[in-house]
């Protein structure tokens, strides 16, 4: 008689999206060492933004990774673990602002579709940076539920380029 197999009762973690502030140094070779961890321990950055912070000398980094907590957990601890890095925070969803910036330049070809995309524009809130005979650029800023709903809406038109900054953050309220 063949004993039953065992059930095994595996709770499968759903993945989501963490946003990951880092404080570093600002100086060369930093972002390289730091994304060349990410990328030695198998963490996937959905995004990365990177600029001068608040403190002269030391910079940003605004990773977007996609994993479950223990990813989430080992990010963090690696990176804490390099030399450049001040500071490692995981943002909370709820206590943050985050944003993205996204450039669309698309085809006008008559008054009528310069007239439809100017409209989109006004109901997401967007603005025309650039205007050409036979295109607009268009700059959007927001969450990548407010960006892609109206890429999706300018396409039919065509698209020229796309360029997206990925996201960037800050926590909401002291500090």
């Amino acid at each position: 008689m063949n004993p039953m197999p065992k059930e095994v009762n595996k709770m499968s973690e759903e993945l989501y999206s963490h946003v990951i502030s880092i404080l570093v140094e600002n100086k060369a070779g930093v972002i390289q060492r730091v994304t060349g961890l990410f990328t030695r321990r198998g963490f996937n950055i959905e995004s990365i933004a990177v600029g001068e912070s608040e403190v002269e000398g030391l910079a940003r980094m605004v990773f977007v990774v996609k994993g479950d907590q223990k990813i989430l957990e080992q990010v963090i601890k690696q990176t804490n673990k390099l030399v450049d890095v001040v500071k490692v925070k995981d943002l909370d969803p709820e206590n943050s602002v985050k944003r993205e910036l996204c450039l669309v330049k698309v085809k006008t070809e008559d008054d009528k579709s310069r007239s439809e995309i100017m409209q989109y524009v006004d109901i997401f809130r967007a603005k025309i940076v650039d205007v050409c005979d036979n295109s607009l650029t268009v700059e959007i800023t927001g969450s990548p539920e407010k960006i892609d709903p109206f890429i999706r809406l300018l396409k039919p038109f065509g698209i020229k380029r796309i360029a997206r900054t990925g996201m960037t953050a800050v926590p909401r309220g002291r500090g």
